[in-house]
């Protein structure tokens, strides 16, 4: 293979929290770097950090980052010799690469020829069956009969879970083939399908792979990522656990067999399924970085980027990778309420800041040629693409961060991952933090017991309100602190007081907590919390004493309303309540509304006003933060009014639709009007009245 020149400027085709991630690495080794952004990326921390940044004009994903003649156009712009394109949108498109090379520009990748090899699952089966690499055959959607159930709808093309429908009767499979096909096709714009058997309680296990163009190729080491919703990764960790020595070794060399059967460069990863007491089956190859490849780093004390970056200069890689020291495991953190169906949410992110973690988003670690130097025994790293008083908007993916944690076992690596996502401050919108930390503690997970089921089995549990004795004490703490925030502390009057009330609702479940407190003579003083001493009180810090023990209240507030208050007892959000709240908006029972802003992509077919309805019939879907969504009717009845229509942009609140239950209506009603979004109106306990949002949806690997 002939050198290629050393890489000088380098253009990032992505955003986020990877292209941030991939700036990192540049700096380290010298090489300057140009980022890209749409308009609602203007201000966001990738396009602020790189050396230079080019405007891709508009806001949709399939204007900007997944127009490839616009990105190498940014490119030579910007005097790039070489572009990364991270993970997700043209990652894994082979004629964005070929593009690349084309006009001269190095492509830090697999050839694109690779990437074509292994861009159909179907056609990579056949690759890797001929390699010799096990894997679950396809069956003929034609004649499957009920011995073949359950069974799993695939897409062909694309990842991430989107086009993945799981069939468990001969019934649904028409309708899952119909579904299937048409959001693989708006997802990747082929609608070819597959199906294969689906094992319940398999893992998910996979190997990182990385190749030069000397005929070197690593395996490094297993990832187990079981945990997942709606086909997506929430945890992974490595090396995956209760392996054993043959498994590992099987598993290691399906994966380099799998890289040499399409001349692999660069990184990847080969996934495979394992199921309960079987043998590992080949699912598919990514050719890209992973998002979850910290963990790996971090385990093999290697650098992925800087590697990349190598081998796209036709570098070589040692004979042998490092050996691998400890375990580490990574947490995605989403904005969405896990108890509402995984519902993405919106709003601004006020603070996002983690004990331990570099506050750049590198961790503990140093980098340069490649190779990690631990700078401790253990390390937390976050990696995000947020800031402070940024906005997530409908547009992109919910994930916030990722949060890695590396000890020298894993019940190490555990603790301190739940540990830092519990101390974490994160103000903004709902996120998934809560369940993270109850996942990472729950006797199965400690336990390595996992499978793709675990949420199936496990959400109702992980997702339970339960009780919470330090919601009312950090209720009463952020009483104190805006109580000290809008008077002058100290001053009384020999008469005694009437007290005086705040009220605040937790997020996301909806308790209201009513605090009653007074000053006198001895300084603020609230009541109904007998044994609770107040030490200290300042608009943004309260000392409590309760039976006998001293515990630091942090309070914020913010100007949409929210409070945030942390303390070890946990971390509480709440909503202060106005004293005289205003009317509400009047909505019309039975209307569906937007449970997020999006777009409506279809209506179910044949569906008109009028028509009769039955309780969770699928009538119309959403897209937002890269997801799909269905909203289904909440009762038997009638479809008396329809607001919807495909390619209609809404905002959260928005009227969809109206259904009354029971017999047709002589005349529909007149529509409600479009509630204003408050500061809580994507986080309410439940839907407005009449109104029930059912939401079925699926990813792409984050951008």
């Amino acid at each position: 293979m002939t050198a290629t020149p050393q890489i000088r400027t380098l253009l990032v085709a992505n955003r986020g929290e990877i292209a941030r991630r991939v700036l990192r690495t540049c700096r380290a080794l010298g090489i300057a770097t140009v980022a890209v952004h749409s308009d609602a990326d203007a201000d966001a921390p990738h396009a602020a950090e790189a050396d230079a940044a080019v405007r891709l004009p508009g806001d949709a994903p399939q204007d900007t980052y997944l127009r490839g003649d616009l990105l190498v156009a940014a490119a030579r712009a910007a005097g790039a010799d070489a572009v990364h394109p991270g993970y997700g949108f043209l990652s894994e498109d082979a004629g964005f690469a070929r593009a690349v090379t084309e006009a001269g520009l190095v492509w830090v990748g697999p050839p694109p020829a690779a990437i074509e090899a292994m861009a159909s699952k179907t056609r990579a089966k056949e690759l890797m069956r001929a390699a010799g690499v096990p894997l679950l055959e396809p069956l003929d959607t034609g004649r499957v009969t009920g011995a073949d159930l359950p069974l799993i709808v695939k897409a062909a093309a694309g990842g991430g879970g989107r086009g993945m429908r799981v069939v468990r009767s001969l019934d649904a499979l028409p309708d899952a083939l119909t579904a299937a096909r048409a959001e693989a096709a708006a997802a990747f714009g082929d609608g070819e399908v597959f199906a294969e058997s689906y094992v319940e309680r398999g893992r998910h296990v996979e190997v990182q792979v990385l190749a030069d163009g000397h005929g070197t190729v690593w395996a490094l080491g297993t990832r187990d990522c079981s945990l997942q919703r709606r086909h997506q990764k929430v945890i992974e960790e490595a090396p995956a656990p209760r392996l054993d020595d043959a498994t590992r070794a099987a598993l290691h060399d399906a994966a380099r067999q799998a890289a040499r059967a399409v001349d692999y460069r660069g990184a990847g990863t080969v996934e495979f399924l394992l199921p309960a007491g079987g043998r590992p089956c080949f699912l598919e190859m990514n050719t890209r970085l992973q998002v979850e490849h910290p963990v790996t780093e971090a385990v093999y004390g290697v650098d992925l980027v800087a590697l990349q970056i190598r081998v796209a200069e036709g570098g070589r890689l040692d004979a042998e990778p490092p050996r691998p020291r400890g375990h580490a495991v990574e947490a995605r953190l989403y904005a969405e309420d896990p108890a509402r169906d995984w519902q993405p949410q919106t709003g601004t992110l006020h603070r996002l800041a983690l004990p331990g973690a570099g506050p750049d988003g590198a961790g503990p670690d140093a980098v340069g040629d490649g190779v990690v130097r631990r700078g401790g025994a253990h390390g937390v790293r976050l990696d995000s693409g947020v800031r402070d008083g940024g906005v997530v908007t409908a547009h992109y993916d919910p994930m916030l961060a990722k949060v890695i944690a590396w000890a020298p076992d894993r019940a190490g690596a555990v603790r301190l991952l739940a540990h830092t996502l519990e101390r974490a401050r994160v103000h903004g919108p709902v996120t998934n933090r809560a369940l993270l930390v109850r996942s990472l503690r729950h006797p199965d997970f400690a336990a390595a017991r996992l499978d793709t089921g675990f949420y199936d089995r496990h959400l109702p549990a992980l997702t339970a309100p339960g009780e919470d004795s330090g919601a009312a004490l950090a209720a009463l703490a952020a009483a104190l602190a805006d109580a000290v925030g809008r008077s002058r502390f100290g001053g009384w009057r020999n008469v005694p007081s009437a007290p005086q009330t705040k009220t605040y609702r937790a997020r996301p479940c909806g308790t209201a907590h009513e605090i009653r407190y007074r000053t006198d003579r001895t300084g603020l003083r609230a009541e109904a919390f007998p044994g609770v001493r107040l030490l200290h009180a300042a608009r943004d810090r309260v000392v409590l004493e309760a039976g006998g023990v001293r515990r630091t209240f942090d309070v914020a507030a913010y100007p949409d309303g929210t409070v945030h208050v942390d303390s070890p007892l946990g971390a509480h959000a709440f909503t202060a309540l106005p004293r005289f709240p205003e009317p509400g908006t009047r909505t019309v029972p039975g209307s569906l509304l937007a449970p997020m802003p999006g777009t409506v992509v279809r209506i179910a077919d044949g569906l008109t006003a009028g028509a009769p309805v039955t309780e969770g019939q699928p009538l119309l879907w959403l897209e937002a933060m890269k997801m799909e969504h269905r909203v289904t009717a909440p009762a038997t009845g009638t479809l008396t009014a329809l607001h919807a229509e495909p390619g209609r942009q809404v905002a959260v609140g928005a009227l969809l639709a109206v259904v009354s239950p029971g017999p047709d209506t002589a005349t529909a009603p007149e529509p409600a009007p479009e509630p204003v979004p408050g500061p809580d109106s994507a986080t309410a306990p439940g839907p407005r009245t009449g109104t029930r949002q059912l939401t079925e949806a699926s990813e792409e690997e984050p951008a």
